[in-house]
């Protein structure tokens, strides 16, 4: 029996393991199969607080894992694959077996729908990239390319023309899906050029296998062509990482869970954070914050449960 089990271990779920190992709750962390969530695939965070330089994503996480162990969490390689939380105390399973817990904090994250296409896993963080908010900087006076067409690859276009010299906004149909206030910003912008009806077919890479270019196709006409630039930003949404989740908690109709604002899930006893809750923000600070609620609350779930269990114990 274990008094919390976090699952997941980015931003949100070692804050998480950090505050509830402070509050002695003993924290048995699972990582999944990417520790350190998608941070450990960005090669520098210049947003989060505190790293006036800048600090890489693995390095972060790292520092974090260090600082949840230092303060007692366990820390388990393993991937959770089912879980029941019609019962309490909840059941947790991976495959080297069962595990119980009085709370759990769920930390999944989300992953970033991909192309699909020749070159991209190899060249991450080497020109392709899924957060311009994360990465934009590193682009500037450079051309870059976004894939999409809604509010998200209207919002990092525009915000990408901060410091690039030129956008392309590369859209599958004749017309965008984002709001049309985010639609008149990209019209307006002089630096972004909307390429309608064309499909990125392959990246291209240079010598130093990185981004230079792009290989699209017309969808109309058939032709198609390459297109020089040295990176891309993929913005055609998330998927939050519940799979496990669907039947046993609250989701959303993007798969997201369900929250309050303290991140109570509908099922007492079970907090969310991260990524998993967050479909609009998805930002290491906002994770940590989270991360940080959750456990806050779970220290008090767990100790309403003890007081009743054993009244007068806490006077004493």
């Amino acid at each position: 029996m274990h008094r919390v089990i976090i699952i997941g271990a980015g931003c949100a779920g070692w804050t998480a393991a950090i505050y509830t190992a402070r509050a002695d709750l003993q924290p048995l962390v699972f990582t999944g199969d990417l520790p350190g969530g998608q941070l450990t695939l960005t090669t520098q965070v210049e947003n989060f607080p505190g790293f006036p330089e800048g600090i890489p994503g693995p390095e972060l996480m790292a520092r974090m894992e260090q600082q949840a162990r230092r303060l007692g969490a366990e820390v388990r390689l393993e991937t959770v694959t089912a879980v029941n939380f019609q019962e309490h105390p909840f059941t947790v399973t991976t495959a080297q077996g069962d595990y119980q817990a009085q709370a759990v904090i769920v930390a999944t994250g989300s992953s970033p729908r991909k192309l699909g296409i020749p070159g991209e896993q190899e060249l991450l963080g080497r020109g392709v990239s899924y957060c311009a908010t994360c990465d934009g900087f590193f682009f500037r006076g450079q051309t870059v390319a976004v894939v999409g067409g809604g509010d998200a690859a209207a919002e990092e276009a525009t915000f990408l023309t901060r410091f690039v010299e030129k956008v392309y906004l590369i859209h599958r149909r004749d017309r965008l899906r984002a709001s049309e206030a985010l639609q008149r910003r990209v019209f307006a912008e002089e630096k972004i050029e909307i390429l309608w009806d064309t499909l990125v077919t392959a990246l291209l890479s240079g010598p130093e296998e990185k981004v230079k270019g792009l290989r699209i196709k017309n969808l109309k006409t058939g032709e198609e062509s390459e297109l020089p630039l040295t990176g891309l930003f993929v913005a055609i949404g998330h998927e939050p990482n519940t799979q496990i989740f669907a039947g046993q908690l609250e989701l959303d109709g993007r798969g997201y869970i369900v929250t309050d604002r303290r991140c109570h899930t509908s099922v007492p006893g079970v907090f969310a954070c991260g990524d998993v809750q967050d479909y609009r923000y998805q930002q290491a600070v906002t994770a940590a914050g989270t991360g940080c609620m959750a456990a806050l609350e779970a220290e008090q779930f767990i100790a309403e449960l003890e007081q009743r269990a054993y009244p007068g114990r806490l006077e004493k």
